[in-house]
């Protein structure tokens, strides 16, 4: 199971399901290595504004790092096309909402046409680090490196306590790889209605790829959110409050 960085909080890193007065839901997507918890104030606000909500763990998550590094990053969008179908069925208006891979999956189905609305922080399209170009090969000889500092998280109280995997499988990173090459050439195709939000302070994904997005998509009605003092895991940062008050904003547009 995923572990908190520290003991001293305690917090729920399970899935949830959270009921609405109306006919909308929204689907919530947490980033890699993450879990539900990172998009559980997403969650919460947007069933007390009457939208269901719901988040699963994706595979390999709220398990062990050792089965993620066995995950491929179609089993992530199938997940995810799966709970949006499961939602469908009983929705008359289905939302997804996506942090950073999790963001990455949502902009894959938006581009299927599954979703009437949209919104994704800290999506990587790419990642800039050298040696990224180094992990196809690299995992065949290391399965994992230490994600040390913790998470990517200017919140220091909330850092300490957010709860993720203390390793990163290479595999996992690799599959990461795939989704965003996959995910780039299907922004044309999405024409949802899109709010693309992105920490300013983001050391995982620059905040240009928030920009790239929102050029690359064929949506009409897209809008972009700048969160000046936060990382990377939004939701959960110094800027939470105000990104969970826009991403309501936004749907409730739609629901």
């Amino acid at each position: 199971m995923a572990r908190s960085e520290t003991r001293a909080v305690e917090v729920d890193p399970s899935p949830f399901h959270l009921p609405g007065s109306g006919r909308a839901a929204a689907l919530c997507l947490h980033g890699l290595t993450g879990t539900p918890y990172e998009v559980r104030p997403i969650g919460e606000a947007l069933s007390a504004a009457g939208i269901a909500a719901v988040g699963p763990a994706l595979p390999g998550h709220n398990e062990t790092p050792e089965r993620l590094a066995r995950v491929s990053h179609e089993e992530w969008v199938a997940a995810g096309r799966e709970a949006l179908a499961r939602l469908r069925a009983v929705h008359a208006r289905v939302f997804v909402v996506g942090l950073s891979m999790g963001g990455l999956v949502s902009l894959a189905l938006a581009a299927e046409g599954r979703v009437d609305a949209a919104i994704v922080v800290g999506v990587p399209l790419r990642l800039r680090q050298p040696a990224v170009r180094l992990v196809p090969l690299a995992k065949r000889f290391v399965r994992f490196f230490p994600k040390g500092g913790g998470s990517d998280i200017r919140d220091a109280a909330a850092r300490a306590r957010h709860p993720s995997y203390d390793r990163m499988p290479l595999a996992a990173v690799h599959e990461l790889l795939r989704l965003q090459r996959r995910v780039r050439a299907l922004l044309p195709r999405i024409q949802a209605p899109l709010l693309v939000a992105h920490g300013a302070l983001d050391r995982t994904a620059h905040p240009d790829d928030a920009r790239e997005i929102l050029r690359g998509v064929a949506s009409a009605e897209r809008e972009h959110l700048s969160l000046p003092d936060s990382g990377h895991v939004v939701p959960v940062d110094c800027d939470a409050a105000r990104f969970v008050a826009a991403a309501v904003e936004f749907l409730r547009r739609y629901a």
